[in-house]
This record gives C-alpha cells, structure tokens and sequence, in this order.
C-alpha cells in the first residue's frame, strides 16, 4: 500500500532554506536570483522547493528506504528556478539527477554561501580590467573569471569592474600611431576611474586583470606606483584562468651584468622567453651594456605563483638600483621585455618615478623584423616608430 506523504513544508523549513541557499538555484552552475525577475527585475518569489528523495512513492527518484518524517525537512529540499526544477524531475527514476549527484550539489552550494558571507569586509576589492590589442587578439577579460581567482582572499567591492581601454580598437601595435593612442586614453582613463576615486577615499584595494602589449602593462603599472594595496593577476594557460598556484617548481631569478658599464644601458628581462643579446645590439650597438634579468628556464607559463612575482619584483628593484649606480640617473634604460603580464605590471609599479632613470620600453615587431621604441616611462611622452 503507498504511503501517505503530505506536499507541506513548514514555515520554518522553507525560511531556512532560502537562508542555507541564499535565495539562489542550487542546482550546479545556475545559481540563478530568484528574488527577481529575470525579465522585469520586479521583486518576486520564483523559488520552488524541490524534493531530492521523492515526497511519494513513484515520484522521481522515489523514496524507497527514506523516513516519511524526513522527506520534508532541510535536507531533503533544494531551492531551485522552475528550468531546473523541471530538469532534475523530468524523468520518473531521476536520470542523471541521482539522489548522491543532488546531496552532494546542495551541500556544496550552501557551503559557499557560508562562506562567502562569512568574508570580513575589509577584504572588498575593486576589479580593474584594463585591456588592449596583442597583435591581431583582442583582451580576453571575463569579471567572473576575474572574481574566481580573487576568492577567497578577496571579493568584489562591486558589481561591475573597472574597465580602461580602447573596445573594438582598430588600431593595432604595428600601427605608427597605436603607442601613443594607446598610452594617452590609458593616462585618461586611469586619472578619470581610478585616481580620482582613490583621492576621494573609494577605493581602498585593488585587484588588477589586464591583457596588453607589454609596454602598455608597464605603463600601467608605471600609474599604480602610489598605490600600496594591490593585487596583480595573471593569465595562465595551462591550466586556463586567473588563479595563482599555492606552489611553484622554482622562484630563482637570476642577474647578468655587463663585464663594463660603457655605452647604452639595456635592460633585458627573460622570463616567458630568451632574447639574444645580437637582437639588442642590432638596435643600440655593439658597446650596448648590457643587464639581464632571467629565470634559468624561460617559458610563456613559468610565472604561476605569487613567490615569483615577489622573486622578480625583488630583482627588478635591485637592477635598477645598479644600473643607476653604474650610468647615473640622467641616463635612459633601454628596456626589452619578454615577460608575463603581471610581471609586466609589476615592473611599471617597482620603478620610483622621482629616483629612477627615464626608460624606453622596447617592442617586438615582426613586420619590423626587430625591435622598435614603444613607449618611455619618465623623461618624456610616449613614442612609437614602427612606421
């Protein structure tokens, strides 16, 4: 004989489980609001209360081995939209939508919401995406990749980021007047959106996305100089996203200095790459002194871990210290990079501006076959000559 299960959910149950769900799906990637309207954001109740052992003995999933005093309670409900409802009652025995896969998607789900809400809100942080043309790629700046790798650490202090950069730019780093376009609107938009909300005292961190041309990421970097709370992010690709790993292989950096420190500084950073010093030499001259920054195994994702930023931070400041104690502060460093983004930013942020030496910031550029002055940092406007 079947059981006699009523549909009544108590008050109780249901106010706590809005609570564990935080008025969100709980079905697996949904997460859909469902205090509001997708289509008129008016404020209503399109929640359903969703049993995970069936409520009766031929419902989907059933309940064969279930207490009938449970079938009602906390945990056996989840908070879900009317698509998703649908989706895990479609068929009578559950398909796919097993009793474990539910159990396991709710529990997960509510122990997110206790965690982020249990974040201190001294951890709020602004998103800055600042993005810009590589060659024929334009940006790839997600907010919600970007909020990811922030948690646990951090979370958005809003709903949208900051965003500097040029959409849909025709221009491209090959063209004569990208580097100047480029670096200008950047030096707007970053007094408009960032400086002068920091001066007024909103912004109190910021967590730093950015996809550029590296010469742009420096000056970017050149910009955040006089902000002491920041975290820089940077774009792996295996595995593909934003988040720092807990550990690296190894945070060795290594300095070469010149045997003399006559002729033309040339600052060379090999990190996602090597650059042989025929290529720099091609471009100042053969009494080019040369100073290396490096990691014994360059490659584009060598960068993975907080430890090397640090690492490289370290020893950016330190050449530069040299090189100025070897050819004077007036004198100007040639820069030429092959260096992951954050690294890039990193450099930008590390350099004094009043105690440091005005610097070039070189470019590759294949049409060029060669590199061609992008942009300087100190001692002048920024100039491109890939004409």
């Amino acid at each position: 004989m079947p059981r006699e299960v009523t549909r009544h959910i108590k008050d109780s149950v249901s106010n706590m489980l809005w609570g564990r769900a935080a008025g969100r799906c709980q079905f697996d990637g949904c997460n859909r609001l469902l205090s509001r309207s997708p289509v008129t954001q008016e404020s209503v109740n399109i929640a359903e209360r969703a049993h995970i052992w069936s409520f009766s003995d031929d419902g989907p999933r059933g309940n064969e081995g279930a207490d009938d005093e449970s079938l009602n309670d906390l945990g056996n409900l989840m908070l879900v939209c009317h698509d998703c409802h649908r989706k895990m009652d479609n068929k009578k025995d559950g398909g796919r939508y097993t009793v474990e896969l539910l159990q396991s998607w709710k529990t997960s789900h509510e122990h997110r919401v206790e965690v982020v809400t249990g974040i201190n809100p001294s951890k709020r942080s602004h998103v800055l995406m600042y993005g810009a043309n590589v060659g024929d790629q334009a940006a790839p700046l997600d907010f919600h990749l970007a909020c990811t790798a922030m948690f646990p650490n951090r979370y958005p202090a809003e709903a949208q980021p900051i965003r500097l950069g040029m959409v849909n730019s025709a221009w491209r780093d090959r063209d004569a007047e990208f580097w100047k376009i480029e670096a200008t609107n950047l030096d707007r938009q970053f007094s408009d959106s960032v400086s002068s909300p920091l001066a007024r005292g909103l912004i109190s961190h910021l967590s730093v996305f950015a996809f550029a041309p590296q010469a742009l990421l420096m000056r970017l970097g050149a910009s955040l100089t006089d902000i002491p709370d920041i975290d820089v992010f940077q774009l792996r690709r295996e595995p593909r996203g934003w988040q720092w790993a807990t550990s690296a292989p190894s945070a060795d950096v290594i300095i070469d200095r010149p045997t003399t420190p006559a002729g033309p500084a040339a600052l060379v950073v090999g990190v996602s790459a090597t650059i042989v010093p025929d290529r720099i030499r091609r471009v100042l001259g053969r009494d080019t002194a040369l100073w290396t920054v490096r990691v014994p195994s360059p490659h584009n994702d060598w960068l993975c871990s907080r430890d090397q930023l640090r690492a490289l931070r370290r020893a950016f400041r330190q050449v530069f210290d040299e090189i100025k104690a070897a050819h004077g502060q007036a004198a100007t460093i040639h820069v030429f990079p092959a260096m992951p983004i954050a690294a890039a930013v990193e450099f930008g942020r590390v350099r004094m501006p009043k105690a440091d030496a005005p610097m070039l910031i070189y470019d590759q550029v294949n049409e060029r076959a060669g590199f061609v002055p992008a942009i300087t940092l100190g001692g002048g406007e920024p100039q491109g000559e890939n004409k």
